[in-house]
């Protein structure tokens, strides 16, 4: 039997994201990559009962209540292995702040955006627009759980199907921000949506994550990924090559996630000493990536 939940609207949700009217499923429902959703949103969630989170997201622990009212119920239910995903996501956070601030008419794109609430934490001005995009049906759970924000436009939509930048203005600066979606995208998406970009705006940056290809080859073996049916489907052992896709595009830098200081100092001691043994592997530890393009 399905937990189900209501949600402000008198609607029922259950820990899939599909609203039942009636008992009767509305098609909602997420497929393949589009439910690692829950799995990110559960790390932030329990990130923000930590004494002093690293996120700190109140949203995502509240729509996570919502979804799964029991999801950190049982042995293993409130786990804080996933606080390298929450470390990502503090990095391109503080990332896009520093570039928001120097570029208050920014254009943001928050790719493969899921449930994050980033332009809560983030909270930029008035002066830039915003746009998170994901497929139509995640867009959907989106409305349904977070709140509409002034200046933040829902796309729904195949990041791949690059149509999509069509609704978006063009002739300001771009901030592209696509956190655990690299991967999912095969090296010739990846590059055409990268060299797309450069190609449309004046200049930017771009904030994404990539694995190793020893990761990216390994994630079919992974049980998370088999049990979502989503696996990585490109990986760069030299990230930074990325940067000869397009003569604009620069590598600037990268920030530490598997091996994070704020991971080591923050995060239970129980998960700092699981972290500290896998970080002796050098394969585990240069793993994931978090990474900066400019242009």
């Amino acid at each position: 039997m399905r937990r189900v939940t209501p949600d402000s609207l008198g609607q029922v949700v259950d820990v899939d994201g599909r609203v039942l009217a009636g008992g009767i499923v509305v098609d909602v429902d997420l497929v393949g990559v589009q439910k690692t959703l829950n799995p990110v949103l559960k790390a932030k969630a329990l990130d923000n009962r930590l004494p002093v989170p690293i996120l700190g997201d109140p949203h995502a622990e509240r729509v996570m209540r919502r979804l799964d009212p029991g999801y950190d119920k049982g042995r293993f239910r409130a786990s804080q292995l996933g606080l390298a995903a929450v470390v990502r996501a503090k990095a391109l956070d503080d990332w896009a702040r520093d570039f928001l601030a120097d570029h208050r008419d920014a254009v943001v794109l928050n790719l493969g955006c899921g449930l994050d609430a980033r332009v809560y934490r983030i909270d930029p001005p008035v002066t830039v627009e915003w746009y998170d995009l994901d497929f139509p049906s995640v867009i959907d759970l989106r409305r349904q759980h977070l709140p509409p924000r002034e200046h933040c436009t829902l796309i729904g939509s195949d990041v791949t199907d690059l149509a999509w930048l069509e609704q978006v203005p063009r002739g300001r600066p771009v901030l592209v921000v696509a956190e655990g979606l690299v991967p999912y995208l095969t090296e010739d998406d990846v590059r055409r949506l990268l060299t797309s970009v450069v190609d449309a705006f004046p200049t930017g940056r771009m904030l994404f994550d990539t694995v190793s290809v020893s990761a990216w080859r390994g994630s079919r073996w992974d049980p998370i990924g088999r049990m979502y049916n989503a696996v990585f489907r490109c990986g760069f052992d030299d990230p930074a090559a990325l940067a000869s896709w397009h003569p604009l595009l620069e590598y600037v830098d990268e920030a530490p996630m598997n091996d994070s200081p704020v991971l080591m100092d923050r995060a239970p001691a129980t998960i700092r000493r699981i972290y500290r043994l896998l970080n002796l592997i050098p394969s585990f530890r240069r793993s994931s990536r978090i990474l900066r393009f400019r242009f």
